[in-house]
């Protein structure tokens, strides 16, 4: 039987490089990357750092970062810890947007599914999308026998496509959606025609919002960023 899920905290931060740090020299942009992710690293457990710039237009990098939660302060202690962090370097990096929101046990299944994406793994794949999620009011006056049978549906779907990992997260009351929603694919293309094929299912209709959507590629270290920046 598979193992329940733990609750953890997973945040994204959507950052771009400032008119600061594009005026300074490429070598003391190499030690802003450096110094700048050894900070970020020792606010969380584990830190993942992605690409955007190119995929959209609103920033440059998304850094995810993840920690165990199951303590009341587990939230305040990280947070303090990655403002900490941060602040040395607002003058070449500028928050766009922050995604967060903790795991919880699913309301529709009762154990972990084996396609549940793991923040902690030593190994990430090639493509990572994010995206905020909101659902109706109507939704939550369905009765929940009435959501699991057509939550149910969407899962079926889901299955078909075992190489796509995917991240639940919580939020309600936190943020202004109620949930954050992240896979991890080795193929975009292959991503596309899972949501595509979502698009059909009837728990669609209670969809209020799924945007701003974010996809990003891994850049696993400072020596990866120094590539394109």
């Amino acid at each position: 039987m598979a193992e329940p899920t733990r609750q953890t905290l997973s945040h994204f931060a959507l950052l771009s490089f400032t008119e600061g740090y594009w005026r300074t020299r490429p070598a003391g942009r190499r030690r802003i990357h450096r110094d700048w992710l050894a900070a970020v690293r020792r606010a969380a457990q584990v830190t993942h750092v992605y690409q955007t710039f190119g995929l959209e237009a609103r920033s440059d990098l998304i850094v995810w970062s993840a920690l165990e939660a199951e303590s009341a302060d587990s939230a305040s202690g990280f947070f303090s810890r990655w403002a900490e962090a941060a602040a040395p370097f607002r003058a070449y990096l500028e928050v766009r947007d922050v995604l967060w929101g903790f795991t919880r046990q699913s309301q529709y299944t009762r154990t972990k599914s084996a396609q549940e994406l793991d923040p902690f793994a030593a190994e990430r794949r090639p493509y990572l999308i994010a995206y905020p999620f909101v659902k109706t009011a109507d939704w939550y006056l369905k009765t929940q026998d009435e959501r699991r049978d057509m939550m149910m549906g969407h899962i079926k779907i889901g299955k078909q496509y075992k190489d796509i990992t995917q991240l639940l997260l919580y939020s309600f009351g936190l943020q202004d959606q109620e949930f954050v929603v992240v896979y991890e694919t080795d193929d975009l293309s292959r991503f596309m025609e899972l949501v595509n094929e979502l698009r059909g299912t009837e728990a669609r209709r209670y969809t209020a919002r799924d945007w701003p959507l974010h996809t990003g590629i891994h850049q696993p270290d400072a020596e990866a960023l120094d590539k394109w920046l």
